[in-house]
């Protein structure tokens, strides 16, 4: 009788193995996939995202450390060029202007910010003012109508900016 199990449970381990060998037979491995050759021979088409860096002067503190996601200096007053939001916030920068590194269409989170501003920004405009800390419109309050849009287009696009509750707050209190 225990012969019999032990027949019985190898041929189920036999059996199970010789199912899943059949079920991935079909699949390529990951590393198939990653033909080096055949990548550097396709060309690129369609569309891909706007990219920016943001070069920066402005009341900072220099001595911030903001690391690889920095690059060049500001003695020749040219500015810093940075290459993500996070960086400038760090180094608290209040004069950006944005610089597009890559991309050709606006994602759809630039697409509903822009709409958002409604004329009063471009997506570089809207760019630029995220990547800044510390300055207008992000610690003054809403007053007018274009103070508004501009919010607005801000509050789009920059959900991780550190004082976007802040201009929440204000663009919500101004159209009360």
């Amino acid at each position: 009788m225990i012969t019999v199990r032990r027949t019985l449970a190898a041929a189920f381990v036999v059996l199970g193995a010789v199912a899943l060998t059949a079920c991935t037979a079909g699949q390529p491995e990951p590393e198939d996939s990653l033909d080096s050759a055949a990548r550097s021979e396709v060309s690129a088409t369609g569309s891909a995202p706007i990219v920016f860096a943001f070069v920066c002067s402005g009341a900072a503190d220099d001595s911030s450390g903001a690391g690889s996601d920095t690059t060049g200096d500001d003695a020749d007053g040219t500015g810093e060029t940075y290459t993500t939001y996070a960086a400038v916030w760090e180094a608290e920068r209040t004069d950006c202007r944005a610089e597009r590194i890559t991309g050709t269409e606006m994602s759809a989170q630039q697409r509903a910010a822009v709409r958002a501003a409604d004329g009063t920004a471009t997506l570089e405009e809207l760019a630029a003012t995220c990547a800044e800390r510390g300055a207008s419109p992000w610690r003054d309050g809403v007053s007018t109508p274009e103070q508004a849009e501009l919010a607005a287009g801000l509050v789009a696009y920059c959900p991780g900016h550190p004082d976007r509750d802040r201009l929440q707050e204000s663009l919500t209190a101004y159209r009360g």
